[in-house]
């Protein structure tokens, strides 16, 4: 199953994001994993804290990771590029809204038969669509 990983810059929002996606797939085999604040507990986010939620996410099929403002999206790109193969090639960022794309990501996740890492990516980034209309 694919693994998500939540990054904000409060742990509090990551934590509460991460608790929503898993009272709404009712799948305790669904990884959902929070990366939030600094590893003192400030705000901001810790490229550290990204890589250890990754790797505990990530059950051999892949990891999403939506991230909510810029410097959390560095964050994770610092993360990522400190993964060893196959690992790295099985990790991608959503481009989403970190609510609606964690919820959509999830969704997928669970419900798709045979979800991949690009369906779940596609369905968290798909979530963009409700803030155009």
């Amino acid at each position: 199953m694919i693994g998500i990983v939540v990054v904000s810059h409060s742990s509090k929002v990551a934590e509460g994001i991460c608790d929503m996606i898993n009272q709404i797939s009712h799948k305790s085999s669904l990884q959902v994993v929070p990366a939030g604040g600094t590893a003192d507990g400030k705000l901001g986010t810790d490229p550290q804290l990204v890589l250890e939620a990754i790797k505990k996410a990530d059950s051999g099929d892949g990891v999403v990771v939506l991230a909510d403002l810029g410097s959390g999206v560095i964050s994770s790109q610092a993360a990522i590029s400190k993964l060893d193969e196959p690992l790295r090639s099985r990790v991608k960022i959503a481009d989403a809204p970190v609510l609606e794309g964690a919820v959509g990501a999830g969704v997928e996740a669970v419900g798709a038969a045979n979800a991949s890492l690009d369906s779940v990516v596609a369905s968290a980034e798909g979530a963009r669509q409700l803030h155009k209309k």
